[in-house]
């Protein structure tokens, strides 16, 4: 489109050239516009880090939100490891676009005022010294050539009004001649008038030609100058480009979150608890838990033995030297492998990974007898634990 209309309007396109006087503003400004882009950037991705701080705050309270109703919910087993394990993976993630946050602001955002600060000096009465500097060079190389092109300029319409005088001279003589109307005395004055055009013309265009030349002798140099400080402006703006181009990749590196390890764990560990859903070993834990697999005190029959009286005092003391003499021999760790609610006092309750310790071996019903920190001690099914 810009090569028709400079085909068919060929003035225009000159006009709009680098080299006319002038036209090298448009060069000056990137300084301005750099600077100005710098802002914007900045500005931008300000607002990209608030989506994120925003995003990991939705997950944040999402999760929260749900960790109750999914922690009393009617799922168990590995069931409700799966469905709990979104809501751990929201937690991470959050904090994982929390930390994207404050890289856009912290890290990106100061890299590029740091650098625009370092880049661009202000002046005092407005504009940027880089900006100045090529500008007066600019100014300064094509000073001589705006007045080598105001006299061209002078010479050609010179040259110009002079063509059209003798044209319409010649267009007089030619009428005359061998017009039976025009006296001879008349048709000779207006061919002296003819002559006196075409040698004022010749003399014109002479001048015009000589000025020219000396603009085109004058132009390698005006060239030379002028890409010369176009080349120091080529190497400013290279800089800024160079620059923006690295600030770009370390945005692209915090946002891009396909290629973060800490990403592809999280996802990576949901997966694998998702895939661990067993749904024999939760049919398994409801058995031992709820139903035929449940301990049971089957009827015995019970040998009656009278009570020892004890005073509280000494039954206080001897139970806690029982306590000590239990562990120093044979206490044991032992790890939960499932929640377990004791149904009567004299019975541990413990959650699934809880860690104690076994003092008494299992007796022939599958009952164990534990301790827990604190001094806690009470009975507790066999199977439900592991030995660390």
């Amino acid at each position: 489109m810009s090569t028709l209309q400079s085909e068919n309007n060929p003035e225009d396109a000159n006009n709009h050239s680098f080299w006319m006087p002038g036209n090298y503003q448009r060069t000056v400004k990137r300084t301005e516009d750099a600077f100005q882009a710098c802002n914007d950037i900045v500005a931008c991705f300000q607002e990209r880090a608030r989506a994120e701080r925003q995003y990991a705050q939705q997950l944040n309270e999402w999760s929260n939100k749900w960790k109750p109703v999914v922690d009393s919910s009617p799922l168990y087993g590995s069931l409700l490891k799966a469905w709990q394990s979104f809501l751990s993976s929201a937690d991470r993630l959050a904090s994982l676009h929390a930390s994207i946050c404050r890289s856009l602001v912290s890290e990106d955002g100061d890299k590029v005022r740091t650098w625009q600060k370092d880049s661009f000096h202000k002046k005092l009465f407005g504009g940027f010294k880089e900006s100045h500097d090529i500008e007066t060079g600019f100014a300064r190389a094509q000073k001589p050539w705006a007045k080598r092109l105001k006299k061209l300029d002078k010479a050609r319409r010179a040259y110009h009004k002079v063509s059209r005088k003798e044209q319409a001279a010649r267009e007089r003589d030619a009428h005359a001649q061998g017009n039976p109307d025009v006296a001879i005395d008349k048709q000779k004055k207006i061919q002296e008038e003819r002559e006196l055009a075409q040698q004022e013309a010749e003399k014109v265009r002479a001048r015009y030609q000589k000025v020219l030349e000396e603009v085109n002798r004058y132009a390698p140099r005006y060239m030379e100058e002028m890409e010369s400080i176009f080349d120091q402006s080529q190497d400013e703006e290279r800089k800024r480009i160079v620059f923006l181009k690295q600030a770009f990749l370390s945005i692209h590196k915090h946002l891009d979150i396909t290629n973060n390890e800490s990403v592809r764990a999280v996802y990576n560990e949901l997966h694998n608890t998702l895939m661990a859903i067993d749904e024999q070993e939760d049919l398994r834990w409801w058995k031992n838990s709820y139903g035929p697999g449940m301990p049971t005190d089957w009827p015995h029959f019970q040998e009656w033995t009278p009570e020892k009286k004890v005073k509280k005092g000494k039954k206080q003391v001897e139970k806690k030297r029982s306590i000590e003499r239990s562990v120093m021999i044979g206490g044991v760790k032992v790890r939960a492998l499932y929640d377990y609610v004791g149904q009567e006092t004299d019975e541990l309750s413990f959650k699934a990974g809880e860690e104690f310790l076994k003092i008494e071996d299992e007796d022939d019903q599958g009952w164990c007898r534990g301790m827990k920190d604190g001094g806690w001690e009470g009975l507790y099914p066999a199977n439900y634990v592991e030995v660390v």
